[in-house]
């Protein structure tokens, strides 16, 4: 039995347009006729080798057909090369056009290997065009008055398209002027001479040529606003006369101990020596019962051995209750005289 005619067209319309739905979605014609339209000569082959590759045609076509438009002479391949290396082919292509009408002189080689050097072409081109203004923060140095002295800076500087593969970025810049004005404040012998002369400061850091090694060529360095920040040399010098003073007190309590030990030291000897005297004084009755008993000291010797030593008793205790009125004396005549 023999299908029916309008069947068999609706089937065999479907599969075309099935096939024409994959041809278009694999095949950019659009794209192709739009490079045709522009004048680019990219033929339909190249398109479906791109695909294949795995390469957006319209990531390599549409920079292309802008580069044309723009009087770039710029080959497919080195597109295409470049994408397929990682890098961002509309960006570069958007700075070769930027260069050109800046009459900069800019290699697609160049502007590549700075693209995949991971730096913003198209941004440095600009930055060489219209140089940035990098602002620092406030950077202090010490007058050799002990002043300190806060100063912000403002920096012109141009792009090096030259220098941007392997150049130092921004924080390097900074650094370097930052370091520059703490030396050019430190070396002022007062603070007063860079406050009434501000430029002092650019102009020695500028002539020190901070910019050699950076992406970046310093065009300017101005001073955008000083102030005067602590005395640091007066803190410095209290602080000394504060730790000369801690080490003096631990001095003075250092010699108050050996002090103090000594007289605890002569203590002990004066005991010591009390102690020896005690000693000899036990020795004399055994000495003289000893000359007793020899005969060389008789009995009337030695009564009158007591009668000096009871007399010299009686003497020293009449001395001290002497004295002890006398200054009982001396106390009530100075409160009547009081």
């Amino acid at each position: 039995m023999d299908m029916p005619i309008d069947l068999t067209l609706i089937i065999v319309l479907v599969l075309a347009f099935i096939l024409l739905a994959i041809l278009f979605t694999f095949v950019p014609i659009m794209l192709w006729i739009s490079a045709l339209a522009a004048g680019v000569k990219v033929g339909i082959f190249q398109l479906v080798g791109m695909r294949l590759r795995r390469v957006i045609p319209a990531r390599v076509v549409n920079p292309l057909i802008k580069a044309e438009k723009a009087g770039l002479e710029i080959e497919l391949n080195k597109l295409e090369g470049h994408y397929l290396a990682g890098g961002n082919v509309d960006r570069v292509v958007n700075a070769l056009i930027a260069a050109q009408r800046a009459n900069i002189e800019l290699t697609f080689e160049r502007c590549a290997a700075i693209d995949l050097a991971g730096r913003d072409v198209l941004e440095a081109v600009q930055m060489s065009v219209n140089p940035k203004v990098i602002e620092t923060p406030f950077i202090a140095g010490v007058a050799m008055d002990g002043i300190e002295v806060k100063a912000k800076a403002r920096i012109t500087v141009r792009a090096n398209i030259d220098r941007l593969v392997g150049g130092a970025g921004e924080d390097t810049v900074i650094a370097r002027v930052g370091e520059g004005i703490v030396s050019t404040i430190g070396s002022s012998k007062d603070h007063k001479a860079v406050l009434e002369n501000p430029d002092m400061i650019s102009q020695t850091v500028l002539s020190k040529g901070l910019d050699s090694g950076t992406a970046f060529e310093i065009l300017s360095i101005d001073i955008a606003d000083i102030d005067i920040g602590k005395n640091i040399g007066a803190g410095l010098q209290t602080d000394q006369a504060e730790a000369d003073k801690k080490i003096a007190q631990a001095k003075a309590e250092e010699r108050r101990a050996m002090a103090v030990a000594h007289e605890q030291e002569m203590r002990a000897k004066v005991e010591e020596m009390r102690a020896k005297v005690t000693e000899a004084e036990a020795e004399v009755p055994m000495a003289m019962a000893e000359a007793l008993k020899s005969g060389n000291l008789g009995v009337m010797d030695y009564m009158n051995i007591q009668n000096v030593s009871a007399d010299t008793d009686m003497r020293q205790s009449i001395g001290k209750e002497t004295k002890s009125n006398d200054d009982d004396g001396s106390d009530n005549d100075s409160g009547s005289h009081v």
